[in-house]
Parts: C-alpha cells; structure tokens; sequence
C-alpha cells in the first residue's frame, strides 16, 4: 500500500505527484476524465481534492477511497467501486468522511459501530413483510416477494440497509433489465419499499426509480403481445370432469368447485364456512379477498351445493372449508395442479386461471347469458347507472347460468352436441 503511494502517481496539469505541493481546490476530476481512467490499468491514485482519491490497484481494479490522518498515521477507508459509485456520489460520501473527521471522529471507527447495530436488509425485508402483508389479498403475495428477493437480490439480504448503494442496486437488476424487464421492474419496486419501510435510509432510496434510472439504460416502449391462460376447451370438459370426479380426496373438490363457481384459485382455495348461506343457496366472498375490493356473491349450483356439504359433513377443527395439511390453514394452488397433472394435463395445455376462460367461451358460444358471465367472473360490465339497474334481476339469471354450467360439466361425454342454449337437454 505504502508503494502504492509513492510510486504510479500520474503527473500533468490536475494530478500532481506525491512531493508537490497539492493545491487546495477541491472536485478536480471530471467525469470525463474517470470514464476514461475507467480503461486504464496502470497503478495509480488520481486525487479529486478533500480527501478523495480514485485508486488503480494491481490488479487493474478501481475504487473511490479516502485518505485522511489520525496522530500522524495515513488512514484509508473504501467508498465504493468506481464502476458502480459515480464521482457525485463518490464526493457525497467523502463529503460525509471529511465531517466525521472534523469532528473529531474516526470514518472507520463510526462505520464499524454503525454496522455493529444496523439492521440488514434482510432484517427489514421480514418486517416489512410482517407490517403490510395484512393488506394484501393473497398469502402468496409474501411467498412471491421472498422468492424474488432470494433469487435475484440475494447479495443485499446481509448487507446492512444504511449500506446500501444505487451501485449494489445496479448490480442486483442489471442482468435482467433488458432481458426480463417486467422482473426488474417489480424486483426494484419490492426493494425500493423495504428501503423506506426500514427507516435506516437518511439520503434518497438508492432503489428509487429516479436513481436507477440514472444508471441503467432506458427502457423501450413497446406494445406486448397479451397473454392468454393456457385453458381446457369447452367442448372437452364433460370428459374432463368425469375424469376429476374420479378422483378422490379434497385438492380434487376444490378444484372442481373452482370450476364450479367459475372462482379465482385464491378465492376457491380460501373459502371459510361463514361464507357460505346454505339455506338461500350462495357463497359471498368478502371484498377482503375479491381482485377488486368489492364482495362478490356466487349463486351455487346444485352440484357445488353437494360438494359444500360433503366438506361440512366431514369437517374437522379447520374453518377452511377446503383444509390444508397445516393447522387452520388452506390448501394451496399447487395441490390442485398436481391434480391436473395426475389428470394427464400439462400447464401449456391447461391452467387454474385458465377455467374462467373456458366458462366464459361456453357462456358466449351456448347461453344467451354472456354480460351475466362477465358478473359471474366478477368483471367491471357496463356503466355504474346501468350496472345500479341490473342488480334487480341479475342474481336470478347469474343462478340459471350456474346450473346450465354445472348440467353441462355433468353431462355424460360425448352428449354435448345435444344441448340447447340454456346448457340443459333440450
């Protein structure tokens, strides 16, 4: 290090070899000049002023430090890879090193306690989970945030949050910014909330749109191609549903009542016997639970009726209507995915999601209840004046619609052709 210092400093009109006199000004690098220090790999210290220095190492790496003296002794600290720190925020940092100083105060001393008490940004990510997910719809929600963390931030989950830079920011989306951009986009909006939830942040979030914006390369506007849920035709569903009742045990019933009911997977999955009015024959899921934070009221078919009261008959301590293998918990998608595999269905031939599209088709192609379909699916339909006007005779007709499905996912295979609009045999 000491060789460092006095060898492989470069001379010319800003940088001045050690022995010189080194003028007071400070900030007397530019960015220019870094960029093209950058392709360099002569060892050197280039000095920016107040204590900053860009330094070149032997093995060609570069890095921002600063050099300041305690009782007579040269003393060092990292600020960062110069490939991910810029010189603003390289100058901001040693800015904040100068101040320590002056106050008497040891740069590597202060971080060294700072990082003793500071929470780790996998820390804050667990209390940031534990504080918000009461609003989110969906346990999976926080399934799905750990994952991505785990899977494409794992570097900062150790790191103590006051330390993390837009450069560790930078490194962690880089790799899919272009190429899984809707990945990226989400991963730095999940860091971005835990960097404020935190609390430990006292300049502005490195995670911010704004400051990774600044590094990374703009993204192109461009027009996706929608994506459909991969589903099962409707002409083919007798067959399939034969084949489901066939088959013993509750993932099985709650994926046919998913069907039933035309549900979202999280909706069937999370039904709770309060939820259930067996006598007026309907199911309200409440808004809690419900896409758009409006409950939602499901007329049950006889069959959904029969596949409700076999689970009550056989209830256990569970206030799941479909219990999972968890104490007071529901099942999850997966068991009923492994249901469709069993059942010799692949995920690009059919998906959860994906039988509310062959309900809709079915309701579109063989009922005259199509706008009563898109209620069912629990769609925005028509104007709020017209939808005020419907309420009065939609649930009758959302009923009859119910049981046409039902009738046609019971009907005997082969029998399709002979049914008439309504879904009934004529």
């Amino acid at each position: 290090m000491e060789a460092l210092l006095v060898t492989g400093i470069v001379q010319g009109p800003m940088l001045k070899p050690r022995g010189e006199p080194m003028p007071r000004a400070i900030h007397r690098l530019t960015a220019l000049q870094v960029r093209d220090l950058l392709e360099t790999t002569k060892r050197a210290r280039y000095a920016d002023g107040g204590g900053l220095y860009l330094q070149i190492d032997d093995s060609g790496g570069k890095s921002w430090i600063f050099v300041w003296r305690k009782s007579g002794r040269r003393r060092i600290t990292g600020l960062g890879s110069a490939r991910t720190v810029t010189l603003k925020e390289a100058r901001t940092a040693a800015a904040e090193q100068a101040a320590l100083v002056r106050q008497g105060k040891d740069p590597i001393d202060e971080r060294k306690k700072r990082n003793a008490k500071a929470m780790t940004f996998g820390e804050a990510s667990e209390q940031c989970f534990t504080n918000i997910e009461k609003g989110w719809r969906s346990r999976g929600h926080r399934v799905l945030w750990q994952r991505s963390l785990s899977t494409h931030a794992k570097p900062l989950l150790t790191k103590p949050v006051n330390q993390i830079t837009v450069g560790d920011i930078d490194r962690v989306l880089r790799p899919l910014w272009i190429t899984k951009t809707e990945t990226a986009q989400r991963l730095r909006a999940r860091i971005a909330r835990i960097l404020d939830h935190s609390g430990e942040l006292t300049g502005e979030n490195p995670a911010s749109l704004k400051a990774v914006m600044r590094r990374l390369p703009p993204l192109k506007r461009k027009v996706e191609r929608v994506r459909h849920h991969p589903a099962l035709p409707y002409d083919e569903m007798p067959t399939f549903m034969a084949k489901l009742r066939a088959i013993e045990g509750v993932p099985a019933r709650v994926l046919e009542f998913l069907i039933l009911t035309a549900a979202r997977s999280t909706e069937a999955l999370g039904v709770q016997w309060p939820e259930i009015d067996f006598e007026h024959q309907l199911w309200t899921v409440p808004k809690e639970r419900m896409k758009a934070g409006v409950a939602h009221v499901v007329p049950l078919s006889p069959r959904a009726l029969a596949l409700l009261q076999q689970q009550f008959n056989a209830r256990a301590s569970s206030p799941f209507v479909f219990p999972g293998f968890v104490d007071n918990r529901p099942l999850d998608r997966e068991t009923m995915r492994k249901v469709l595999r069993q059942l010799g269905l692949s995920a690009e031939q059919a998906g959860l999601h994906g039988f509310r599209s062959t309900f809709r088709d079915w309701a579109e192609d063989r009922t005259p209840f199509y706008r009563e379909a898109e209620i069912a699916l629990a769609h925005t339909v028509g104007s709020p004046t017209e939808r005020a006007y419907r309420r009065g005779n939609s649930l009758d007709k959302r009923r009859e619609l119910m049981t046409a499905w039902s009738n046609y996912c019971e009907l005997e295979p082969g029998s399709v052709t002979w049914l008439n609009a309504t879904g009934a045999r004529p």
